[in-house]
């Protein structure tokens, strides 16, 4: 027997819950939605998307993206918003 709980953020609806956390966690130590999606066995797109429902739930930018290019592209985690 064990003891489990499950924690998320609710705004207006589930907003945020561990599949998202899981993507922003991966982005955080690689700089990469496309390589954690793939980790996690998502598409980019659903990935993508994902982040993007959330982004408009609660109002803010989660990500800062790169496009690719001779340096390459990326993400990262956005600064956390001021109130």
């Amino acid at each position: 027997m064990k003891v489990a709980y499950r924690i998320w953020i609710d705004h207006k609806g589930k907003v945020f819950g561990d599949g998202p956390q899981e993507i922003l966690k991966g982005v955080e130590k690689t700089g990469s939605l496309h390589q954690v999606a793939t980790q996690m066995g998502m598409s980019y797109s659903k990935a993508w998307k994902r982040i993007r429902e959330i982004e408009q739930r609660l109002g803010f930018p989660l990500l800062e993206r790169r496009v690719g290019g001779q340096s390459g592209g990326g993400s990262r985690i956005t600064p956390r918003p001021k109130n």
